[in-house]
């Protein structure tokens, strides 16, 4: 077997989720949805510099800053909506980290999430390593979207904002 690199400047992870693909595709394309699963803040700019309404549906061209549960307002991600298609796809530059696209699609009674990221840059030390923190992020992060989707039960510690710097 010939000796292949590892690509660290991707992934793609898959997960079911019992929701149909509206619901799923609104809790990522909605201010105030994304953040009953994903972040503490959630603020979408359209390309005018207006800020889009809680309940208002993002649109490709949109900035955004996204602040966590667990971390000072200090660590925030910002990045850009690059595709959306008002169905079942969007695509947005996250940060410094790469690019992300979500795809959904229906299968038996559950839907299937399939998110990949791109264009990730690779350093040599642990600390650096987009690529591990990344998918261990989302991985946590979609298990929670279903938990939240399926009963309720938002498993992020929303504590204290600086609970993790330690």
């Amino acid at each position: 077997m010939a000796n292949q690199k590892f690509d660290w400047s991707r992934f793609t992870i898959k997960t079911p989720i019992k929701s149909d693909v509206k619901t799923i595709y609104g809790a990522w394309t909605i201010p105030s949805k994304i953040e009953s699963w994903f972040l503490r803040s959630a603020v979408f700019h359209n390309p005018l510099g207006q800020q889009r309404k809680p309940d208002e549906v993002i649109k490709v061209g949109d900035h955004y800053q996204w602040l966590w549960h667990g971390y000072p307002d200090e660590v925030m991600e910002k990045g850009e909506i690059l595709e959306i298609n008002g169905t079942d796809f969007l695509k947005f530059r996250f940060g410094k980290v790469g690019i992300v696209s979500v795809k959904i699609k229906a299968d038996e009674g559950k839907s299937i999430v399939e998110l990949t990221q791109e264009d990730i840059p690779h350093f040599d030390t642990t600390e650096e390593n987009f690529h591990v923190g990344c998918k261990t992020g989302w991985t946590f992060y979609l298990a929670n979207l279903n938990s939240i989707l399926q009963g309720g039960v938002d498993l992020r510690n929303k504590g204290d904002n600086e609970a993790y710097m330690d």
